[in-house]
């Protein structure tokens, strides 16, 4: 008896394991939509409810470095040493190891394009000292932009306790990083970039190259958060950006933002007053404690940040050099123009000193992790961080500061089975509508034929109407764009929509000037494409049935 008792629990224990995976919930939804230029809200829901980000978490990591490199706190070629801590962090990672030097320009790469955990990480342990003040930093940081509920944790987001943030949280946060660092917000546009020991892709580089207008910014992943997303969209004098928080897949959460981008285009206003969110002051911590030292104001002017103390600043190099000429000349043989010349540079020279002496820029608070660099290498930091726009593209030269020891396990083997922070499915459906439209997304609908869905969001730029019509001077035998392609009917709109997209990433060259449409008819959904000439729509159909695609030509 005992052991069919033992057996029984066995089973038992085995079969709720099986099915944990069905009755698990999925991770809280929420967004909000808002007007770039503005700040006004044009859709929100749930959206001061505090949940897990995920890898949002990595702008506020690089918003504050941002503004360490504004302050002379540290550069882009500044070298950084890999902590163990930052080691020791799971996927998704750039592949650093303990005592790796590396530039801080990769890292930034790694941790916006790749959401490399182990690159953020880096990054918060060496200007914030350690995990605890980092975060203590970012929190702070985030109430001076005012992000009421969140709290952090970490530099990279993975899940814990108490690291949490908000829908509108994180479209502030990411409304700041482009209005307070625009020389840098190409960064989260870019599907690929050199992080010094790889080559990374964007998580986003799907969304991107699929959305109309997008050019940005970050993803996260993890199984408590769901698929995350805050995404910006430029359209003529438009500007919006979005937030999603517990997407159930990729190309759900996708979807789901192209229906809410939409919505902001469609209830923004086309002229709309820019108002710049005001920039934080520095927030500044201890780095043995953790704990918040000071918060200055918000800045009103950028003066040029002055290199590290013990080192001589470009003035003080310049005053040397003309006191240098001033006691090399010799006085005794000059004529009295000279002379004068020779006074005047020292009165010239002794306001320069009195100026330095006064001058309010700021010096950066000394950084143990960086004490030991050497002169030469301070001044171009202080170049670096005085460029007016630094589009992370240039650099110095190529150097590979360290290589990874391929003779210790693989970097992915390291880490089998923990949990990954990313876009998971790369190779899945770029969209997937795998729920009803909500209430919000009736808008747009056909208002003329309330049962054709126009995919808007994949349309392809309008022509400029200020810009010249090009006359062709010859006859055109394609009878206009009055033709079109048909892929037959499906059984629902969402294999309809499916296979449109499906169709438009395989023939992107030939398709790429097509609007798609889905019609409801007696039997089903059909999928077409309108809009096109005679000739086009022959080439696609011709292509699609060369890939064993069925399709049909449509005409007037």
């Amino acid at each position: 008896m005992t052991k069919l008792s033992r057996w029984g629990r066995a089973g038992l224990y085995v079969f709720l394991l099986m099915m944990m995976p069905l009755v698990a919930k999925a991770a809280p939804y929420a967004a909000l939509v808002m007007d770039m230029r503005s700040g006004e809200v044009l859709y929100e829901t749930n959206a001061d409810t505090r949940l897990h980000p995920a890898s949002l978490t990595k702008m506020m990591t690089l918003y504050i470095t941002f503004q360490a490199i504004e302050a002379g706190e540290i550069s882009l070629d500044s070298v950084v040493t890999v902590s163990a801590n930052a080691a020791s962090q799971p996927p998704s990672r750039l592949g650093l190891r303990t005592g790796q030097k590396i530039k801080l320009r990769y890292l930034i790469r790694a941790a916006a394009i790749k959401s490399g955990n182990d690159a953020a990480s880096a990054i918060g342990d060496a200007i914030g000292g350690n995990e605890a003040a980092w975060a203590a930093r970012m929190t702070a940081t985030a109430r001076a932009l005012g992000m009421k509920n969140t709290t952090f944790r970490n530099a990279n987001g993975l899940t814990t306790p108490g690291h949490l943030s908000s829908a509108r949280d994180m479209t502030l946060l990411g409304r700041h990083l482009f209005y307070d660092f625009p020389q840098y917000y190409n960064l989260f546009s870019r599907r690929s970039a050199d992080a010094g020991i790889k080559t990374v892709y964007s998580t986003n580089r799907r969304f991107l190259n699929a959305y109309e207008g997008a050019d940005g910014i970050k993803t996260g992943y993890t199984s408590a958060a769901g698929f995350n997303l805050t995404a910006s969209a430029k359209r003529g004098d438009q500007r919006i950006i979005a937030t999603i928080f517990g997407g159930t897949s990729t190309a759900q959460r996708n979807a789901k933002m192209a229906e809410l981008l939409d919505l902001g285009f469609k209830r923004a206003p086309h002229a709309a007053p820019v108002s710049r969110p005001s920039a934080p002051g520095l927030v500044a911590v201890n780095s043995r404690s953790g704990g918040v030292t000071r918060v200055l104001t918000a800045v009103k002017a950028s003066p040029r940040p002055a290199s590290r103390p013990g080192f001589a600043t470009h003035d003080a190099d310049a005053v040397a050099l003309a006191l240098a000429a001033a006691q090399a000349a010799p006085a005794p043989d000059t004529t009295a123009a000279v002379a004068e010349a020779l006074t005047a540079t020292a009165s010239a020279t002794s306001a320069a000193v009195d100026a330095l002496a006064v001058s309010p820029r700021p010096m950066a608070a000394p950084n143990r992790a960086f004490a030991a660099v050497t002169q030469e290498q301070a001044r171009v930091d202080q170049r670096q961080a005085q460029a007016p726009v630094e589009s992370l593209e240039a650099e110095p030269e190529k150097t590979v500061l360290a290589a990874v020891d391929t003779t210790n396990t693989p970097d992915e083997d390291r880490f089998a089975g923990q949990e990954v922070q990313g876009d998971t499915d790369p190779g899945g459906p770029v969209f997937a509508q795998t729920t009803e439209p909500q209430p919000e997304t009736a808008a747009m609908l056909n208002e003329n034929d309330s049962k054709t869905v126009i995919l808007a969001a994949l349309n392809p730029p309008q022509a400029d109407p200020t810009k010249k019509q090009r006359v062709v001077g010859r006859a055109s035998s394609s009878g206009g764009r009055n033709w079109g392609v048909t892929l037959g009917l499906k059984n629902s709109e969402f294999q309809a929509q499916q296979a449109l997209l499906k169709t438009a990433i395989m023939e992107s060259d030939t398709l790429g000037d097509a609007l798609r449409k889905v019609g409801r008819r007696t039997l089903g959904w059909e999928a077409n494409y309108v809009g096109m000439t005679q000739t086009a729509a022959t080439l696609a159909c011709a292509r699609l049935a060369a890939r064993n695609i069925e399709c049909g030509v449509v005409g007037p």
